[in-house]
C-alpha cells in the first residue's frame, strides 16, 4: 500500500530543520512509525523481537552503541529503553547539528527515568489517528489555515459523506491499518482489538504493575457512555463502580492517569475568559478519547446499531469533530478547549492558533439543528463583546470565525456570518 501522507510530514521536516531530535508521541497504531521512516535514514526498532532482549541489554550497558548509524537515525518506542533519551541528548550536544534523531513512543516520556527532560535538543510532536482527510474521505475543499486567513471568504463546497458513512467512519476510527482489509466487517475488528490490547496489556505495561482489564474496560464504557459531556469523575466512578464495589477513588485516579500517558484518553480543558464570574463559567473537562472509534467499541455497538441512535452519535460525531480539527491545526499551534457556563451559553469547541486567532465552534450533526448552534456562538460572541465596552482597557480578542461543523452536505456562510462548514469537506 503506498503511503498516505499525512499532516505531521511537514511539521516533522521543519522540526528536523531546527532541533538536533524530534519525539513523535501520540497513541499506538496511530502511524508514528511509518510516517517517521519517510524521512529517516537509519531505523532500530525496540520491539524486535528477535534483537529486543540484545537491544535492551545494550541499552543498558552503553546506549551510545544504539544510536550509531545514518541521521536521521529512527529510534523506535524508545522509552523501552529509557537511557536511550539521555543518550540522544548527550549526541545532540556533542554533534551540535539538526536532524540526528526521530524517537516515537506509545505512551508519554517517563521523565522519572531520564537525566534530563532534552529542552532545546529534542523537541516534541503529538500525532492523531487519521483525520477524514489523511484517510481520503475529506474533500479538503476548505481549508482551516485559508479560512483564518481570509475569514470572509466565499464557501461553496460539498461533502461527499452522507451521515451513514460518518457513522462508519466513527466506528472504524482513523486507524491506518483500517485502510488494508477490504471488507467493512474487518476494518471494523481494528478498533474493537485496540479496546482489548490497551485493557489486556498496555495499560499494565505502562503502568509498570498489574492492573484489572475489566475494570479498565469498564472505565472506557463509562467515559464512552459520557463522551463530549462534563460528567465529572466522581460520577463515572458512580459509574463503574455499580458492578465493582470494591474500586477505591485512588485507583480509579491510577487507571484514569495511565490512559492519559497512553494518549487513549484525551480530554478537553474549559476555556475561562473573564466575561462571566469565575462561579458562573464551568471550569470541567469534556471527556474525550483520541479516535471516536474507541467510544463505539467500548461500547460494543457499530453502525447497525447507531443508525438508529443519532443522539448518541452526535457525541461520538463532536469527538471525530475534535480529532480532525486537532489534526489541522497542529502546523498553526492550535489548541483545543471548550465554553461552558450555568446560563446554557456554550461552544462545543474553542479552537485557538498560536498566534492569538481564535475560532468559535460548535459540532451539529443535522441541519435541523444548525440554527440552534448558530444562535449559541452569536450569543457568546456578543457577551465578549459587551465585555469589551466595559473593559476598554483589558479587553478580549473578539473571536475571528464562527463556525457551525456538521454531517450535511453543504458549506455555505449564513447571513448573519457564521460558516456552515460539513466535516467532510476540511482539511489543515
Amino acid at each position: 500500500m503506498d503511503y498516505l501522507k499525512r499532516v505531521l510530514d511537514g511539521q516533522l521536516q521543519e522540526y528536523l530543520e531546527a532541533f538536533g531530535a524530534v519525539n513523535i508521541e501520540g497513541p499506538k497504531w496511530c502511524g508514528k512509525t511509518t510516517t517517521a521512516m519517510q524521512q529517516a535514514a537509519s531505523v532500530i526498532e525496540l520491539q524486535d523481537t528477535d534483537k529486543r532482549e540484545e537491544y535492551l541489554a545494550t541499552a543498558l550497558t552503553k546506549a551510545s552503541l544504539l544510536i550509531e548509524g545514518e541521521t536521521p537515525r529512527l529510534i523506535d518506542e524508545w522509552q523501552d529503553a529509557p537511557t536511550l533519551w539521555d543518550a540522544v541528548r548527550v549526541a545532540c550536544d556533542r554533534r551540535r547539528k539538526p536532524a540526528q534523531f526521530i524517537l516515537t513512543g506509545s505512551s508519554t516520556a517517563d521523565t522519572d527515568a531520564t537525566a534530563h527532560s532534552g529542552t532545546g535538543r529534542i523537541a516534541g510532536l503529538t500525532m492523531l489517528p487519521m483525520s477524514l482527510y489523511e484517510s481520503g474521505e475529506s474533500t479538503g475543499t476548505i481549508s482551516l489555515e485559508a479560512l483564518f486567513d481570509n475569514p470572509d471568504m466565499d464557501l461553496t463546497a460539498r461533502s461527499e459523506m452522507d451521515i451513514e458513512d460518518l457513522i462508519f467512519a466513527a466506528c472504524r476510527g482513523g486507524w491506518p491499518a483500517t485502510l488494508m482489509p477490504k471488507t467493512e466487517r474487518a476494518k471494523l475488528l481494528i478498533a474493537k482489538n485496540y479496546v482489548r490490547s490497551v485493557c489486556e496489556k498496555d495499560i499494565s505495561r505502562a503502568a509498570k504493575e498489574k492492573l484489572d482489564p475489566k475494570i479498565a474496560l469498564a472505565i472506557l464504557r463509562s467515559y464512552a457512555r459520557n463522551i463530549s459531556t462534563l460528567a465529572d469523575k466522581t460520577t463515572i466512578l458512580a459509574d463503574v463502580t455499580a458492578n465493582n464495589d470494591t474500586l477505591v477513588r485512588s485507583t480509579f485516579d491510577k487507571y484514569i492517569a495511565v490512559l492519559e500517558k497512553l494518549f487513549v484518553i484525551t480530554d478537553i480543558t474549559a476555556w475561562n475568559p473573564s466575561i462571566r464570574s469565575k462561579t458562573a463559567i464551568r471550569s470541567g473537562n469534556k471527556r474525550s478519547f483520541c479516535d471516536p472509534s474507541i467510544a463505539a467499541a467500548s461500547l460494543g455497538i457499530g453502525p447497525g446499531q447507531l443508525k438508529t441512535q443519532l443522539k448518541t452519535f452526535g457525541f461520538i460525531f463532536e469527538n471525530m469533530c475534535t480529532r480532525d480539527l486537532k489534526v489541522y491545526s497542529a502546523p498553526l499551534g492550535g489548541e483545543i478547549s471548550h465554553y461552558r457556563d450555568r446560563y446554557g451559553l456554550e461552544a462545543d469547541i474553542v479552537l485557538h492558533l498560536e498566534d492569538g486567532r481564535y475560532a468559535l465552534i460548535e459540532c451539529k450533526l443535522g441541519s435541523f439543528e444548525i440554527e440552534d448552534g448558530a444562535t449559541h456562538l452569536k450569543e457568546l460572541a456578543n457577551l465578549i463583546k459587551k465585555h469589551n465596552e466595559k473593559e476598554a482597557q483589558v479587553p478580549l480578542r473578539n473571536p475571528d470565525i464562527l463556525i457551525v461543523i456538521t454531517g450535511g452536505e453543504y458549506a455555505y456562510t449564513r447571513p448573519d456570518g457564521v460558516k456552515v462548514i460539513p466535516l467532510a469537506c476540511l482539511r489543515q
